[in-house]
């Protein structure tokens, strides 16, 4: 089983959860950097978000 299917997997009846975890990821970074990257980091939380709501749409069955 790859990385990714279990990421999948543990994402599963948890995305708003996790995409709480994304935005306080985003949030510490940006502060720790002195909002350096914002645009990066801004970036790759809306790509986060992203795929969290298509795994979500595409109602992944769990990794066995």
């Amino acid at each position: 089983m790859s990385m990714l299917d279990k990421l999948k997997g543990m994402l599963k009846g948890h995305e708003e959860q996790a995409k709480r975890g994304v935005d306080k990821g985003g949030d510490m970074i940006d502060q720790r950097t002195g909002n350096k990257y914002q645009s990066q980091v801004d970036m790759g939380q809306k790509q986060a978000d992203d795929y969290i709501d298509r795994s979500r749409d595409q109602g992944n069955p769990p990794p066995q």
